[in-house]
C-alpha cells in the first residue's frame, strides 16, 4: 500500500514544529557555568602543608607526570640530650596537566591528604609548556576545592577517634582521682590541726583552773592562818 504523496514532508514538518514551541536546552557557556557533579574530576589542588616528601604520588603515578625535589634539613632536639632529627623539606612540587590522564591515583595513594580534586576545569592554555602547575598554582586551586560530604550519624566510629577518646577519659578519670586523694588528704590534715589546737587549749584551760584553785586554797588557808594568830594574840592579851 503506497502512502500518501507529501505525508514524509508533513511528518517532518510537524517535528520541526513540536521543537519550535519548546524550550531551548542550550547551556549559555560560559556565562552560565555548568552545575558539575560533587565528584567531579577537574584539576588537582595541593595542600602544601600535608606534604611529607614520601615521593609515593610520584612513583605510583602511571604518566610521571608528578614533578618533586626536596632537600633535608637537620632538627635540633625538643630538650636537652635529645637527638636531632632529619626531615624533608618541599622544594618544587609540579603536575604537567599535559600528560596527566586524571586517573586520581596519586590522590587515592597520598597518605597524608595533601592531594584533593577541583571541579575547575577552565585552564586552558595557549602554550602547552603553562600546563605544567607549579605548587603556588596548585595551592590556589585548593580554594576551589569543596568540603568533603557530611559523616553518617549511623557510620561506626573510626577506631583512632575511639581509641584517642578511651585514652582522654583515662586521663582524666586520673586526674580527677588524684584530685579527689588531694582534697581528702588537705581535710585530714586540717582536721588533725583543729584536733591539736582544741587538745592544747584544753590543756590550757586546766592549767589555768588547777592554777586559780592552788592560789585560792593558799590564800584561804593564809586568811585562816592570819585569823587565827590574831585570835590567839587576843586571849593572850586578856
Amino acid at each position: 500500500m503506497m502512502g500518501i504523496p507529501g505525508s514524509g514532508l508533513a511528518k517532518g514538518l510537524a517535528v520541526t514544529l513540536r521543537t519550535m514551541t519548546r524550550k531551548s536546552h542550550t547551556a549559555q557557556y560560559p556565562d552560565a557555568q555548568p552545575e558539575l557533579p560533587p565528584r567531579t574530576r577537574g584539576v588537582i589542588g595541593l595542600f602544601e602543608e600535608n606534604c611529607t616528601v614520601c615521593m609515593l604520588c610520584a612513583r605510583e603515578c602511571p604518566d610521571w607526570c608528578i614533578y618533586i625535589d626536596s632537600h633535608k634539613e637537620t632538627v635540633p632536639p625538643a630538650a636537652p640530650g635529645g637527638r636531632e632529627r632529619s626531615r624533608n623539606v618541599l622544594d618544587r612540587f609540579a603536575i604537567d596537566f599535559a600528560l596527566c590522564m586524571y586517573c586520581g591515583i596519586c590522590i587515592e595513594v597520598c597518605p597524608f591528604d595533601a592531594l584533593f580534586w577541583s571541579p575547575e576545569f577552565e585552564y586552558a592554555e595557549e602554550d602547552i609548556r603553562d600546563l605544567t602547575h607549579e605548587r603556588d598554582k596548585l595551592r590556589e586551586w585548593m580554594w576551589t576545592v569543596p568540603a568533603p560530604p557530611a559523616l553518617d550519624p549511623r557510620a561506626e566510629e573510626p577506631k583512632e577517634i575511639a581509641a584517642a577518646r578511651k585514652a582522654a577519659d583515662k586521663l582524666a578519670a586520673e586526674a580527677a582521682a588524684a584530685a579527689a586523694q588531694a582534697a581528702e588528704a588537705a581535710q585530714a590534715e586540717a582536721e588533725r590541726g583543729s584536733g591539736g589546737t582544741d587538745a592544747s587549749g584544753t590543756a590550757n584551760e586546766t592549767e589555768n583552773e588547777t592554777e586559780n584553785e592552788t592560789e585560792n586554797e593558799t590564800e584561804n588557808e593564809t586568811e585562816s592562818g592570819t585569823e587565827s594568830g590574831t585570835a590567839n594574840g587576843n586571849g593572850a592579851a586578856s
